[in-house]
Parts: C-alpha cells; structure tokens; sequence
C-alpha cells in the first residue's frame, strides 16, 4: 500500500476559512501531479458545493463509517486532473452517535481512511467545528493538523483551548501547524497577535491568508480560487502554505 499522506483542516470554531484553505490547497496538490482526494467531513457540505459535486442518493454516514465498496462508490472526479472528492451528506450530523456505537470507537476514521493510500498520494480532510467524537478521531488519523487562527481574541482562544485538549489527551501536539487567517492587516488587532505569534505555543507557519472579496467569489464561481485568480494576493499566500506543508 502507498504511504498515505493525511492533512486535516480544523478548527474549534467555524467560520475561519477552513474549507476555503482545505479546497485551495487540494487544488495545489493535484496540480503538482499528487493523487489527491478531499474528502468533506462537515454535513454542510461547503467543500462539495464548491466543486458542484452531491453524493449518491442512498449515500449516508453509516455506509461511510463502514468503508470499503460503499465509500468507493460515493467518490466522485472534480473537473481538474488528479482531484477527487468524496463528499458529505446531510446525515453527516449524526456521525459522532453512529461512532460512540462503533468499536474502536476513536480509530474508526483512520480505518476507513487508510486504505486509500492504494490510489491516492494526499487526503485532505475539511472538518466540521467543535471537539466531538468525529474531531478525535480526526486528531488520530491525521498526520498533519493545519488550524486557521483569525487573528482576534476568541480565534487564539479556541486555538489554545484544541493546545490544551492535546496536552490533556496526549496526543503529538507536533501535528498541529497552526497559521493566521483572514487576516486584515490595517485592523490594530490584527498586527498586534501577529506581532506576539512567539508567545503563543506551537510554530505558527509563516504564510499568512488575507481577508480578501477574492477568497469570497469562491462562492460565486465554484471554483478553487488559483484556477480562476492565479495571481491574486490570496492565491499565492495558499501556494506558499502548500510550500510550508510539502517542506
């Protein structure tokens, strides 16, 4: 089997431009010839609705958490070379009950996950918000944890709280890469935490993802945004995380 490479897309809270990242940087991945899959966590669905992608009618959570066929039969090809997505359903909600019913519980994921490693170089994972059942099980199968940091109080907040979850639980907090995000760099604020990044624990990666209308017409066009605005500031701070997380 081909070592897989997992990179996991997460934060405590929402709306930090997590799976504006996750979408972004799969597209680089399969651009520099990586088999690569998405693989959409998260019942809303962003990821897929981004590429224009449902899954099958009789989809669900349980057949994802029971692997296999099943999951097979739910990938679908994007429109760009090397990139397939296997995209959430709405019962996606239900996913940390099903787990609790699961035996090995917190490695269910990983289990289902790993037999990819036959037909893909990177699996990128865009994770719902919150620590519940479906985030450790993300915590343990992920080899690197990228986690957009806003640069405002309550987004280094939640970072420190996830810091100190991995301290308590024991896990490697060496997968967590965290670095700033939506960053608007006139905001006093904004400045000030980047300036403080060495007080913080863990090593925020340099790239830096500016609060831009351009990450926002992902919505509008569909479309991961260095396809359709290459040379846009906040397509090239994408490619330079890429470069820090390939590195």
């Amino acid at each position: 089997m081909h070592p897989l490479k997992i990179v996991a897309l997460y934060s405590i809270k929402g709306g930090v431009g997590k799976t504006t990242s996750c979408v972004n940087l799969a597209y680089f991945s399969a651009l520099q010839g990586k088999r690569t899959l998405l693989c959409d966590l998260d019942p809303q669905g962003s990821a897929s609705f981004y590429f224009r992608i449902r899954p099958e009618r009789k989809y669900s959570s349980s057949k994802f958490l029971k692997g296999g066929k099943k999951v097979d039969k739910n990938i679908k090809g994007t429109d760009f070379e090397n990139l397939d997505l296997l995209p959430a359903d709405f019962s996606y909600r239900n996913l940390d009950i099903e787990l609790d019913g699961c035996k090995r519980s917190r490695k269910r994921l990983r289990e289902v996950l790993q037999p990819f490693g036959d037909a893909y170089d990177y699996l990128f994972l865009d994770c719902p918000p919150n620590i519940t059942l479906v985030s450790e099980n993300v915590f343990r199968a992920a080899d690197v944890i990228l986690v957009p940091v806003i640069p405002t109080t309550l987004s280094l907040r939640c970072y420190l709280q996830l810091v100190d979850f991995f301290k308590k639980e024991r896990l490697s907090r060496g997968m967590l890469r965290p670095y700033f995000c939506m960053v608007e760099s006139r905001k006093s604020m904004h400045r000030q935490i980047i300036g403080d990044v060495n007080a913080y624990p863990g090593r925020f990666l340099q790239a830096q993802i500016p609060y831009l209308s351009d990450v926002e017409k992902m919505g509008v066009f569909r479309q991961p945004l260095p396809y359709f605005k290459p040379d846009s500031r906040a397509a090239q701070a994408y490619l330079s995380l890429w470069g820090e997380v390939t590195s």
